[in-house]
Protein backbone atom coordinates (compact mmCIF):
# COMPACT_ATOMS: atom_id res chain seq x y z
CA UNK A 1 0.00 0.00 0.00
CA UNK A 2 1.42 3.39 -0.95
CA UNK A 3 1.02 6.52 1.02
CA UNK A 4 0.67 9.88 -0.62
CA UNK A 5 2.77 12.55 0.99
CA UNK A 6 1.32 15.96 1.04
CA UNK A 7 3.56 18.98 0.82
CA UNK A 8 2.83 21.86 3.18
CA UNK A 9 2.12 24.52 0.55
CA UNK A 10 2.54 23.32 -3.06
CA UNK A 11 0.27 26.05 -4.38
CA UNK A 12 -2.74 28.08 -3.49
CA UNK A 13 -5.43 25.50 -2.91
CA UNK A 14 -8.38 25.11 -0.65
CA UNK A 15 -6.21 23.25 1.88
CA UNK A 16 -3.74 26.13 2.33
CA UNK A 17 -3.48 27.24 5.91
CA UNK A 18 -4.39 30.87 6.63
CA UNK A 19 -0.86 31.53 7.90
CA UNK A 20 0.49 30.41 4.52
CA UNK A 21 -1.87 32.75 2.69
CA UNK A 22 -0.74 35.60 4.97
CA UNK A 23 2.84 34.83 3.95
CA UNK A 24 1.87 34.91 0.28
CA UNK A 25 0.16 38.30 0.68
CA UNK A 26 3.17 39.71 2.56
CA UNK A 27 5.61 38.34 -0.01
CA UNK A 28 3.67 39.79 -2.94
CA UNK A 29 3.11 43.07 -1.08
CA UNK A 30 6.81 43.53 -0.43
CA UNK A 31 7.58 42.58 -4.03
CA UNK A 32 5.18 45.26 -5.23
CA UNK A 33 6.58 47.95 -2.95
CA UNK A 34 10.19 47.17 -3.81
CA UNK A 35 9.39 46.86 -7.51
CA UNK A 36 7.64 50.22 -7.58
CA UNK A 37 10.37 51.92 -5.54
CA UNK A 38 13.12 50.46 -7.72
CA UNK A 39 11.34 51.28 -10.97
CA UNK A 40 10.71 54.92 -10.05
CA UNK A 41 14.40 55.33 -9.28
CA UNK A 42 15.86 53.42 -12.21
CA UNK A 43 13.93 55.45 -14.77
CA UNK A 44 15.47 58.62 -13.26
CA UNK A 45 18.96 57.72 -12.07
CA UNK A 46 20.00 61.37 -11.86
CA UNK A 47 17.09 62.02 -9.51
CA UNK A 48 17.99 58.90 -7.53
CA UNK A 49 21.54 60.17 -7.04
CA UNK A 50 20.21 63.61 -6.04
CA UNK A 51 17.93 61.95 -3.47
CA UNK A 52 20.91 60.20 -1.89
CA UNK A 53 22.93 63.43 -1.91
CA UNK A 54 20.10 65.20 -0.04
CA UNK A 55 20.82 63.06 3.03
CA UNK A 56 24.30 64.64 3.25
CA UNK A 57 25.85 61.36 4.38
CA UNK A 58 28.18 60.66 1.46
CA UNK A 59 30.36 62.46 -1.01
CA UNK A 60 29.29 62.62 -4.64
CA UNK A 61 31.01 59.43 -5.83
CA UNK A 62 29.57 57.25 -3.07
CA UNK A 63 26.12 58.88 -3.44
CA UNK A 64 26.27 58.21 -7.18
CA UNK A 65 27.08 54.55 -6.59
CA UNK A 66 24.29 54.21 -4.02
CA UNK A 67 21.82 56.09 -6.23
CA UNK A 68 22.53 53.76 -9.15
CA UNK A 69 22.84 50.47 -7.27
CA UNK A 70 19.91 50.91 -4.88
CA UNK A 71 17.18 50.62 -7.54
CA UNK A 72 18.94 47.60 -9.03
CA UNK A 73 18.96 45.95 -5.60
CA UNK A 74 15.31 46.85 -5.00
CA UNK A 75 14.27 45.40 -8.36
CA UNK A 76 16.29 42.23 -7.79
CA UNK A 77 14.72 41.71 -4.36
CA UNK A 78 11.27 42.42 -5.83
CA UNK A 79 11.81 39.76 -8.50
CA UNK A 80 12.98 37.16 -5.98
CA UNK A 81 10.01 37.86 -3.70
CA UNK A 82 7.54 37.88 -6.57
CA UNK A 83 8.77 34.49 -7.72
CA UNK A 84 9.15 33.15 -4.20
CA UNK A 85 12.75 32.26 -4.97
CA UNK A 86 15.32 32.34 -2.15
CA UNK A 87 12.54 33.90 -0.10
CA UNK A 88 14.27 33.80 3.30
CA UNK A 89 17.42 35.45 1.94
CA UNK A 90 15.49 38.04 -0.07
CA UNK A 91 13.35 38.84 2.97
CA UNK A 92 16.44 39.13 5.19
CA UNK A 93 18.08 41.50 2.70
CA UNK A 94 14.84 43.50 2.55
CA UNK A 95 14.78 43.70 6.35
CA UNK A 96 18.34 45.02 6.41
CA UNK A 97 17.44 47.54 3.71
CA UNK A 98 14.46 48.76 5.76
CA UNK A 99 16.67 49.19 8.84
CA UNK A 100 19.08 51.25 6.74
CA UNK A 101 16.21 53.35 5.39
CA UNK A 102 14.82 54.01 8.89
CA UNK A 103 18.30 54.93 10.13
CA UNK A 104 18.83 57.29 7.19
CA UNK A 105 15.51 59.03 7.73
CA UNK A 106 16.13 59.29 11.49
CA UNK A 107 19.56 60.73 10.78
CA UNK A 108 18.13 63.39 8.45
CA UNK A 109 15.48 64.26 11.04
CA UNK A 110 17.99 64.44 13.90
CA UNK A 111 20.31 66.69 11.90
CA UNK A 112 17.47 69.08 11.05
CA UNK A 113 17.46 68.44 7.30
CA UNK A 114 14.25 69.23 5.45
CA UNK A 115 14.02 66.49 2.84
CA UNK A 116 11.58 64.02 1.39
CA UNK A 117 12.93 60.49 1.77
CA UNK A 118 13.05 59.81 -1.97
CA UNK A 119 11.80 56.30 -1.31
CA UNK A 120 9.58 56.24 -4.37
CA UNK A 121 11.59 58.30 -6.80
CA UNK A 122 10.73 61.81 -5.71
CA UNK A 123 12.77 63.35 -3.00
CA UNK A 124 15.27 65.97 -2.09
CA UNK A 125 14.83 69.24 -0.27
CA UNK A 126 11.37 70.31 0.87
CA UNK A 127 10.01 73.03 3.12
CA UNK A 128 10.29 72.09 6.83
CA UNK A 129 6.50 71.77 7.18
CA UNK A 130 6.45 69.25 4.31
CA UNK A 131 8.65 66.67 6.02
CA UNK A 132 6.99 63.40 7.03
CA UNK A 133 9.80 61.66 8.89
CA UNK A 134 7.70 59.84 11.47
CA UNK A 135 5.21 58.54 8.89
CA UNK A 136 8.04 57.43 6.59
CA UNK A 137 9.83 55.65 9.42
CA UNK A 138 6.65 53.92 10.62
CA UNK A 139 5.88 52.80 7.06
CA UNK A 140 9.36 51.30 6.72
CA UNK A 141 9.06 49.62 10.14
CA UNK A 142 5.86 48.04 8.81
CA UNK A 143 7.77 46.76 5.78
CA UNK A 144 10.48 45.52 8.15
CA UNK A 145 7.84 43.54 10.07
CA UNK A 146 6.57 42.04 6.82
CA UNK A 147 10.11 41.00 5.88
CA UNK A 148 10.72 39.58 9.37
CA UNK A 149 7.60 37.42 9.03
CA UNK A 150 9.00 36.00 5.78
CA UNK A 151 12.41 35.37 7.32
CA UNK A 152 10.67 33.36 10.01
CA UNK A 153 8.13 31.68 7.68
CA UNK A 154 9.56 31.75 4.14
CA UNK A 155 7.43 28.90 2.76
CA UNK A 156 4.42 30.38 1.01
CA UNK A 157 2.01 29.17 -1.66
CA UNK A 158 2.84 29.78 -5.31
CA UNK A 159 6.58 29.99 -4.76
CA UNK A 160 9.48 28.58 -6.72
CA UNK A 161 11.17 27.73 -3.42
CA UNK A 162 8.57 25.05 -2.84
CA UNK A 163 9.09 23.49 -6.23
CA UNK A 164 12.88 23.69 -6.16
CA UNK A 165 13.36 22.73 -2.53
CA UNK A 166 10.71 20.04 -2.38
CA UNK A 167 11.41 17.63 0.41
CA UNK A 168 10.24 14.04 0.62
Amino acid sequence: MTTLRRHATPGLRSGSRPVDVVGLVLRLGLAGVLGYAGWTKIVDLTGSVQNVLAYELFGYEVARAVGVLLPVLELALAALLLLGLLTRGAAAATAVLMVVFVAGIASAWARGLSIDCGCFGTGGRVAPEETRYLAEMLRDVGFLAMAAWLVHRPRTPLSLDHHLLRRT
